[in-house]
């Protein structure tokens, strides 16, 4: 406990820099009084319909990215787990790009079709990868496990292809939907995606201490009373619905997933009583600072998040990777 004081201080203060980078840096600066609604009338107007939201819903993304992630490696034992690698993302991405083509809005549904369907392609991609990963491995090697994601993965890229290729009108709305963005999203959005985030976190957090069981093998983590079938399945549909609420929002951005839990880790231990809410904490503030880099690197004009999350992912994963292997062939020899 004395370890996570700390942990818990470092990472808020991280957050709340980032977030008030996030809300007064940009071709407008935003001065601190704006938030009482003082000061000049546009800059108020620009802090509370324009970046506000946007830094939530930046922090919102990557809070729910990073959790899924230190879920996924804590339950399946590697580091290289997250929802980008197993091909979930991908799966999302097909159920909320095929709500957008094919215009899909259910009346009972509303403003949340889009993220059900998001949610939907992300649990039946983890079901599938899991189930035809058990077929070709019993014993579920993760590297299986990962070429399995990665077969899905691109398999779901050609179908996201495709409804590329026939789209219309909306074809410059879906490729930039793709790439990964929180621009122009506002409150609507804030509002649509954190009660599915919430409920996702909570689910997971809710086994904190049976994905800590489960980091010493299933069999192990039954004999200390855990019903790992339940348990397993809750993880996995709480990192579902975490992932497809996240790519409803705002597209497919890879790797925070997997670099905020593993650096986490590394800084802070494995007790996933602290682990999850610290992945929380600094997945928020690692995409919150990616989008402010995105908007300002190249003012007027802004990258997609999802560029900048993949220049500072794919070295981490690499390097992970390496790591990964050199200790495995450090243990055969």
């Amino acid at each position: 406990m004395n370890k996570a004081i700390p942990a818990y201080a470092v990472s808020f203060a991280i957050f709340l820099a980032a977030a008030w980078a996030g809300v007064s840096i940009g071709s407008v600066d935003i001065p601190l009084r704006a938030l009482w609604g003082e000061g000049d009338e546009i800059a108020v107007n620009i802090l509370w319909n324009i970046r506000l939201p946007r830094v939530l819903l930046a922090g919102l993304v990557g809070a729910a990215l990073a959790i899924a992630g230190a879920a996924f490696q804590g339950l399946f034992q590697n580091p290289l787990a997250d929802p980008y690698t197993l091909g979930i993302s991908s799966g999302a991405s097909v159920g909320a790009v095929m709500t957008l083509f094919f215009g899909i809005s259910i009346p009972v549904l509303g403003l949340y079709t889009l993220p059900i369907f998001s949610m939907a392609g992300a649990a039946l991609t983890m079901f599938l990868v899991m189930g035809f990963a058990r077929l070709v491995d019993r014993g579920m090697k993760m590297e299986t496990l990962i070429l399995t994601g990665i077969i899905f993965g691109s398999f779901l890229g050609s179908v996201l292809s495709l409804m590329i290729a026939l789209t219309g009108d909306e074809l410059r709305q879906i490729i930039g939907w793709l790439l990964g963005s929180v621009s122009m999203r506002g409150w609507p959005y804030v509002r649509m995606v954190w009660p599915f985030i919430l409920v996702g976190a909570v689910l997971l957090y809710l086994n904190r201490r049976e994905l800590n069981a489960l980091l010493f093998g299933e069999e192990r983590a039954h004999h200390l009373g855990v019903d790992v079938a339940r348990r397993k399945m809750m993880i996995l549909i709480g990192g579902s619905v975490l992932t497809g609420a996240a790519v409803a929002v705002s597209g497919t951005i890879g790797f925070v997933g997997l670099v905020v839990p593993h650096l986490t880790r590394l800084m802070w231990g494995t007790d996933h009583r602290h682990l999850l809410p610290l992945s929380f904490l600094n997945g928020a503030s690692l995409l919150i600072i990616c989008d402010l880099i995105a908007r300002t690197v190249i003012s007027p004009s802004e990258l997609p998040v999802g560029v900048i999350t993949a220049f500072i992912g794919a070295p981490v994963f690499a390097y992970v990777f390496w790591r990964q292997r050199r200790k495995g062939g450090a243990a055969h020899a």
